[in-house]
């Protein structure tokens, strides 16, 4: 694996100014499994002030020592060599301190693996060799026909070659340090497949409690690594095994022991899991990946029962709230949080073959989204995973998806009716008002069940006939049209008692 060009460029530049430049943290760790890092970072005995001299293109804006390095076009973390003083937020040191030591400087770092170093430059270089160099300053040079040494003081390797995340040094002081060490630990190991040392292991159970010290935003960035990880139902679990996911997401621990009903073989929270790893396994979206996680969120809420005849009527309506509030929490987007708790209102969706009709269909359309349709049909694939099911796509969905495709065409918004507000004011001669919603309300639900009926003469003949109704009758007859379709939700959730 070669080392990125503007890498190389910014260890040469450091060296032939005359310190030491390495590149360090994650990226080794990758470079050492034979993975294409994502980020590259530069550890140095240069001064922030020093590395600025050396980088016209750069900017400093923290107080850690980090300068960041912009080269044809990628941004290299540039960070003087330093030992972090106390924790006081049990997230950022109160304050740093310079060190020329490089090993004093990976002491610091929360894990062996992530606490190595790879001399890329200095490899088989002799003093003639920096010299040459130095007269090619500001050239992409390649990297040296020698391999990159990697410097190892903490047994980094061997820990790869294990599947082991160790802690660097006690791992209560590293953990003490960090809180939100304790998440990325989970997550290397759904990430990696590795497990986690006993030590490690033993002082993140004691010291779960401290990740309330974290923020949601940063809490929420590694759940999300974890969750988009191929291995994210183990990860979710790892993180009920040390008792991180009862303090920061407890309304998903709810679900651990609760038993269901003849219709399901897990426990709730095991059965959500299963949907989770299914989704992570077939490389769902975020969306439909947290959807498969919390779409039965509520049933410990709304269980009614015990044994194989529990209910858990509502779990839909009630889960969909819950997400909301759960991920409002977590300060996810607006976006995400709008499109996942939507998939878990509708996971429950009807589609019995001898009984859907288009009108059913185009009505679900409208509700979800037709952009969303896919995703939805993916988390009820996950749901039937989880509960144990060996077929994610019986008949039935296959002929649901066969009516949706069917009917994407068909008018499933106001905006697609042949006539618009201004039409029935100039068809009734009457001013701008509530009513005029209600007409187009009541067309569109007219022309959800027949599609046919979406011609401009027919829906001018037919406002000037539901012109004669108030706009109470006009409301009630579009609740009616909604109630025949959630009857046959109904029915599908008394099925299956859920």
């Amino acid at each position: 694996m070669q080392i990125p060009s503007p890498v190389m460029f910014v260890l040469e530049a450091l060296r032939t100014a005359g310190y030491e430049a390495y590149a360090v943290g994650g990226c080794v760790r990758d470079f050492a499994l034979s993975r294409e890092p994502k980020d590259w970072d530069v550890a140095t005995s240069a001064k922030p002030d020093d590395i600025q001299k050396i980088f016209s293109k750069s900017f400093y804006e923290n107080k850690f020592g980090t300068v960041t390095v912009l080269k044809d076009s990628m941004e290299i973390q540039v960070t003087t060599y330093r030992i972090d003083n106390r924790y006081s937020d049990k997230r950022h040191p109160d304050s740093v301190k310079y060190t020329s030591d490089l090993k004093e400087d990976l002491t610091r770092r929360d894990f062996t693996m992530n606490a190595m170093a790879l001399d890329a430059v200095s490899a088989g270089d002799t003093e003639g060799d920096f010299k040459s160099r130095q007269q090619h300053r500001g050239t992409l040079l390649k990297p040296s026909s020698v391999s990159p040494r990697i410097i190892d003081p903490f047994n980094g390797q061997q820990d790869l070659r294990d599947k082991l995340i160790r802690a660097v040094g006690d791992p209560k002081e590293r953990f003490g340090e960090d809180a939100l060490r304790l998440m990325r630990a989970a997550r290397f190991a759904a990430q990696l497949d590795f497990l986690i040392e006993e030590n490690t292991l033993r002082a993140l159970k004691e010291l779960a409690p401290t990740i309330k010290f974290v923020s949601h935003e940063r809490i929420r960035d590694e759940l999300v690594k974890i969750i988009m990880s191929v291995r994210a139902g183990k990860g979710i679990d790892l993180l009920r095994e040390t008792g991180l996911l009862a303090v920061f997401l407890p309304e998903v621990m709810e679900g651990y022991g609760v038993g269901q009903n003849k219709h399901h073989i897990y426990d709730v929270y095991e059965h959500n899991m299963r949907a989770l790893q299914y989704a992570a396994e077939q490389g769902f979206n975020l969306e439909t990946r947290l959807a498969s996680l919390f779409h039965d969120v509520a049933k410990p809420r709304v269980k009614v029962g015990d044994g194989p005849n529990s209910t858990f009527y509502n779990h839909d309506l009630v889960g969909a709230k819950m997400t909301r509030q759960i991920m409002q929490r977590m300060k996810f987007s607006l976006s995400e949080i709008e499109k996942t708790s939507l998939l878990v209102r509708y996971h429950l969706f009807y589609y019995n073959v001898d009984e859907v009709t288009p009108s059913s269909v185009r009505r679900l359309i409208k509700n979800v989204g037709l952009e969303n349709m896919d995703d939805l049909i993916n988390v009820r694939f996950a749901d039937r995973i989880g509960s144990g099911v060996p077929k994610a796509e019986p008949y039935k969905l296959r002929h649901f998806r066969y009516m949706v495709d069917k009917v994407s065409k068909d008018p499933i918004s106001v905006k697609m009716l042949k006539i618009n507000g201004d039409d029935v004011m100039k068809i009734l001669g009457i001013p701008p008002g509530p009513k005029v919603g209600i007409l187009l309300q009541a067309l569109f639900s007219e022309v959800l069940d027949d599609p046919s009926k979406n011609e401009e003469n027919e829906l001018k003949k037919r406002t000037m006939e539901l012109d004669k109704f108030s706009a109470s009758e006009l409301s009630e007859m579009i609740r009616k049209a909604e109630e025949r379709v959630k009857t046959l939700e109904d029915e599908e959730k008394r099925q299956y008692r859920v």
